[in-house]
């Protein structure tokens, strides 16, 4: 029953900190950060047991590593993934020679014509290995890994950022830099 719980407040987190603070009347800061002691506040007006404690439980053992405090504990955000306004003051840095994306079967085609787009969110986000693609990429139906040559988008001007959370983010990924694995 506590795993239910925890899991819980951590789909409330990302639902809050990264898309809709507003649904419990929060407001970040254009950095994307929460008060701590607010947003607790807040989740425990929806009558949800909610310590300290446990987010501070919920940040360190998320596996995505989805959410940071401050050094102070007195804030929080969500690490990447935004559809609301924020600036999370990510550097520009050189990526591997290659990098992963995980999708579905059902989405190889737009992406063919397309390439990758970042949709409602900031960028696209990129692994640093196949299996964490893969496992992106089954959330949606049969996993398809696409290899991203970031080396040659680099070197063609693209920007690169890295996440808290070892996420790479780009604006966008054309198609001629796309191989295609299953």
């Amino acid at each position: 029953m506590k795993e239910l719980h925890d899991k819980r407040i951590s789909k409330l987190l990302s639902l809050i900190l990264r898309h809709k603070p507003e649904t419990i009347g929060l407001t970040l800061d254009e950095n994307g950060w929460a008060n701590t002691e607010e947003l607790l506040k807040k989740i425990r007006s929806l009558e949800l047991i909610v310590t300290f404690e446990l987010l501070k439980t919920i940040v360190e053992t998320n596996d995505k590593k989805r959410f940071i405090f401050s050094s102070d504990f007195n804030k929080i955000r969500a690490n990447q993934g935004h559809s609301n306004e924020v600036d999370l003051q990510l550097e520009a840095v050189t990526p591997p020679d290659n990098l992963y994306h995980g999708t579905a079967e059902q989405n190889i085609e737009s992406i063919k014509l397309r390439g990758l787009l970042k949709g409602g969110r900031h960028h696209v986000h990129l692994s640093n290995d196949r299996e964490t693609a893969r496992k992106v990429g089954i959330r949606y139906g049969k996993p398809v890994i696409l290899v991203i040559d970031t080396k040659r988008m680099s070197d063609d001007g693209y920007k690169f950022y890295k996440s808290e959370n070892d996420v790479w983010l780009t604006d966008h990924v054309s198609p001629q830099y796309i191989k295609f694995e299953e």
